[in-house]
């Protein structure tokens, strides 16, 4: 597992460069097309906002590029304005050159969860799997909306968010509580850790705790961030303010071997040509 630590507020940033580079490397066509796993919340905006300015420059195209997001809440329509579906159109997908058919967002008005969940495990499987599926995480560790003690098997289904996540994301439906879904759809553990590759986005000290889990304590259930530990090819790309419940030994090592790979403005400078 590699472990990246970029300045504050720099790892959208980062990771936009990253998806650039690992879409032009694989210069999907109409017959073999890139499939990008994405994630919703508050860090991924940074990249996508990024990824948006990269294919108007006509840096990246998104036209065979077929995306699945991490999760939707159950009980919210489509154009909901906290539903993950309107969260991506509105952030994302309304800005890019992606064919609408190429996009695949579980549906939390189903009427039959059970099946909506395995028609989209299906799909991945049909296009050959996720070639890289980005994300964020929680305060508490959780991955997609793979609460603390989430089976590291587990597969897209429906879950009961905790009331930790139900709290944290009170702040996009004013601050109430009782607005925010208590049920949602997810890929699971192994359906996010299954892909090619995996990146994971963490920002800010609230979010120190879950990082030190993820990378310098052992494999946990009760911190789904931990399951990375176990793929050959994911990323966790932080800034510094996450880092601060890292041991000292642990920082400056990847400082040092990521030394090449930290520079954001380097990095932007070099894609942009």
């Amino acid at each position: 597992m590699r472990f990246v630590i970029t300045d504050n507020k720099r790892v959208g940033d980062w990771a936009a460069v990253y998806v650039a580079n690992k879409i032009r490397e694989f210069n999907p066509t109409a017959e073999r097309k890139f499939v990008l796993g994405l994630p919703t919340g508050s860090t991924p905006l940074q990249m996508y906002k990024r990824l948006i300015e990269f294919n108007k420059a006509g840096i990246i195209s998104f036209k065979n590029v077929v995306t699945f997001n991490m999760d939707e809440y159950l009980g919210l329509e489509a154009t909901h304005d906290q539903s993950y579906h309107y969260y991506m159109y509105n952030n994302f997908f309304n800005h890019i050159d992606i064919e609408k058919e190429n996009i695949n967002i579980l549906d939390g008005k189903t009427e039959n969860y059970e099946e909506e969940c395995k028609r989209y495990e299906e799909k991945i499987l049909e296009l050959g799997g996720i070639d890289l599926f980005l994300g964020g995480v929680g305060v508490d560790g959780h991955i997609a909306f793979n609460e603390p003690g989430s089976s590291f098997k587990s597969r897209t289904r429906k879950v009961q968010l905790t009331e930790n996540t139900i709290i944290a994301n009170s702040r996009f439906f004013d601050n109430n509580i009782t607005k925010v879904p208590r049920f949602a759809l997810t890929v699971g553990i192994e359906t996010i850790t299954s892909a090619k590759e995996v990146l994971i986005m963490v920002e800010g000290e609230n979010k120190a705790r879950a990082l030190h889990k993820g990378i310098e304590s052992g494999i946990n259930h009760m911190w789904a961030i931990s399951s990375l530990q176990l793929h050959e090819n994911a990323i966790i790309v932080a800034d510094e303010d996450a880092c601060s419940e890292l041991k000292v030994g642990t920082y400056r090592y990847y400082k040092d071997i990521e030394s090449e790979n930290c520079d954001v403005d380097k990095l932007l400078e070099k894609v942009q040509k």
